[in-house]
């Protein structure tokens, strides 16, 4: 059976927008003809594939297909370019944690994206969370903390994000005079990145034997801003070792726990079969992160 290009270029666009008018206005055609060539599609596949909801969400037929036309779609740009003997941009869509965007990544990535002439687009989630990204074809590679790949996949050790807990001097002075225990913590506001976020919930009930709820909280889902709510005093919370080292050596901020600390693994998931760009960007990035993350001993 062979997939009408227009069709799944239709049923692309309405995943990617989230709606079958703004597919419309990316095609240039009438919501009408989006939904028509869409539902051609389904009786073509013979199974519904795209749940008609706002944002419109992919079936569970629908999340396989996705997850081919992405690959195909890389595979025909990297063969396009390799025939016509012009290598130009293809873009990639990768499912990242904020936590390596904010510090590791780009570092690491940019020579490699940059040599390719790859086009990269991040979609952001929890390190826990990236995974169903992947599965679900919003993305064509991830890193995740998930160690078992997916079918057709295969995974690569990273290595290991530390993360401290830590807080503003005169937060600390404030909340722990005594240095922390369970009692103060009940009471000193926690920096929560977002509700997907379980360091915090996790280290306080392992080591305080605090469940969650038990102490007040900040939601502030933004690297750069959640780090600042702690520099400000606003709470306490863990930061990844490379985001939060210099300002431990300057005192800007203080480990509460200097004897503790999370270790947090990552892994590189990607489809066996992908483009060869793909594939080297893959390979570069694996290498480069074993060599600036922690190890496993």
């Amino acid at each position: 059976m062979k997939i009408d290009p227009r069709r799944s270029e239709a049923f692309l666009a309405a995943v990617d927008t989230g709606s079958l008018e703004q597919a419309a206005l990316q095609l240039r055609i009438t919501p009408s003809a989006v939904s028509q060539r869409i539902s051609a599609l389904e009786q073509e596949m013979g199974t519904p594939l795209l749940v008609r909801t706002r944002p419109c969400r992919p079936t569970a037929p629908g999340t396989r297909l996705l997850q081919f036309l992405r690959r195909r779609a890389l595979l025909e740009a990297e063969f396009v370019a390799d025939t016509e003997n012009d290598a130009g941009p293809v873009r990639v869509t990768l499912a990242v944690n904020n936590d390596t965007l904010a510090t590791w990544l780009l570092p690491v990535l940019a020579p490699v994206l940059i040599e390719e002439k790859l086009l990269v687009e991040f979609v952001l989630d929890n390190q826990g969370h990236t995974f169903a990204l992947l599965e679900h074809g919003q993305a064509v590679a991830c890193i995740s903390g998930e160690n078992e790949p997916m079918r057709g996949c295969a995974v690569s050790a990273l290595g290991l994000m530390r993360y401290l807990l830590v807080a503003a001097p005169a937060f600390a002075r404030r909340w722990f005079p005594d240095g922390i225990n369970r009692e103060a913590a009940r009471h000193a506001p926690v920096m929560v990145f977002d509700r997907k976020d379980t360091l915090q919930t996790n280290f306080l009930l392992q080591h305080f034997g605090l469940p969650e709820g038990a102490y007040p909280f900040h939601y502030v889902p933004a690297s750069d801003p959640y780090v600042q709510a702690i520099r400000l005093g606003l709470g306490y919370g863990m930061l990844p070792l490379e985001q939060c080292a210099a300002m431990l050596e300057s005192g800007a901020l203080v480990d509460l726990t200097p004897k503790l600390h999370v270790d947090v693994p990552l892994y590189w998931h990607a489809w066996r079969i992908q483009p060869a760009r793909l594939e080297r960007m893959g390979a570069a990035l694996v290498k480069a992160a074993r060599e600036v993350l922690l190890q496993q001993p």
